[in-house]
């Protein structure tokens, strides 16, 4: 059994995985598959290095089966296939006891701040399970974390049918919203500038815009009849989105920021205040994210295995970093933790 060691200054180490035995509460998973997500790379390139305890191992996008259980874990069993909410609060500081965990102060994230999914097996608290059903594969159910962040974004975006939604970005993410908004029956188009998202994006029946070939802005009004767009979300993470972001939307409109900013970026505000727009924060995700996206996946009405570009073994983990890093013809890697 192997597992996958971040050891700082961009280098992977795989070597022996320690299982750690399941402590009262907690829960032991032969990992399936696990997912490499854009946080991840940041860690990879050392912009996490003040979380993280070297060794450390990454990764939080996975499935896998229960083989063990400690004390006090009820509703689940070994056998049991699973997937983790990577989010452990602390439980009793404000936002906490406001109901709103998933923004704890003192939150850890496991995969950053404890050891994450790649490896052959992984201890976790029980709380952070969600079962798969029958019907999901574990290929599938590497899927639910990321799946989850789009749900909770459309959701706190409160995209209705009919309404005309922009999102700003066609990488993972901004994929997943414009499925997930499509779904809640929203028309959608994906703004992008890389031809293999944009060929994907439309592979997966989306409307697309490169905004270098055509004005996004009257592109919107004239689909909208003059209005604007009724949401937008911002899942570029660049400063000519954010800009953009506050053009787009109609009176009372909603703009949606998916994309973490490293650093302030300028946003022009006199177009809140005279469009009353609503600028809505999202991070993570909530329990009701997670049941929905396995929902979504179980239904088969959404075709999220295209999003999957490559499977690799662990051994090749640093390489699917470095694919992810050059951008390109990738969209999400999954990597094989164990035999099964």
């Amino acid at each position: 059994m192997k597992a996958a060691y971040y050891e700082g200054q961009e280098h992977i180490r795989v070597g022996d995985c320690y299982p750690v035995s399941p402590a009262p509460g907690q829960v032991q998973i032969q990992v399936s598959h696990c997912g490499i997500c854009g946080t991840d790379v940041h860690v990879f390139h050392g912009k996490m290095d003040h979380r993280v305890q070297f060794p450390q191992v990454l990764g939080h996008e996975m499935s896998g089966t229960v083989t063990a259980i400690g004390e006090g874990v009820s509703g689940f069993a070994p056998g049991d296939r699973v997937t983790v909410m990577p989010l452990d609060p602390c439980g009793a500081c404000p936002a906490c006891k406001a109901g709103h965990s998933h923004v704890c102060l003192k939150l850890k994230f496991i995969g950053i701040d404890a050891p994450g999914a790649l490896q052959a097996l992984w201890t976790v608290p029980a709380h952070t399970l969600h079962r798969l059903p029958a019907n999901v594969s574990l290929e599938h159910g590497a899927l639910v974390e990321p799946i989850a962040v789009a749900c909770h974004d459309v959701r706190l975006g409160e995209v209705t049918a009919g309404e005309f939604v922009v999102v700003q970005g066609g990488g993972p993410i901004g994929s997943l919203v414009a499925l997930v908004a499509r779904d809640a029956g929203a028309r959608v188009v994906v703004s992008e500038v890389n031809p293999f998202r944009i060929k994907l994006a439309r592979d997966l029946g989306l409307d697309v815009v490169d905004p270098r070939d055509t004005d996004l802005v009257e592109f919107v009004n004239a689909q909208t009849g003059g209005a604007g767009a009724d949401a937008v979300f911002e899942v570029s993470g660049s400063a000519a989105g954010a800009e953009m972001m506050t053009k787009l939307p109609r009176v009372r409109g909603r703009i949606v920021v998916v994309a973490i900013f490293a650093e302030p970026t300028k946003v022009d505000l006199f177009r809140c205040f005279w469009r009353e727009l609503r600028i809505i924060g999202t991070r993570v995700y909530e329990h009701e994210d997670f049941d929905k996206a396995i929902s979504l996946i179980a239904s088969g009405s959404l075709p999220f295995d295209k999003l999957i570009t490559d499977v690799y073994s662990l051994d090749q983990l640093e390489h699917g970093f470095r694919q992810l890093e050059k951008g390109g013809d990738v969209m999400k890697i999954l990597v094989r933790c164990s035999g099964n």
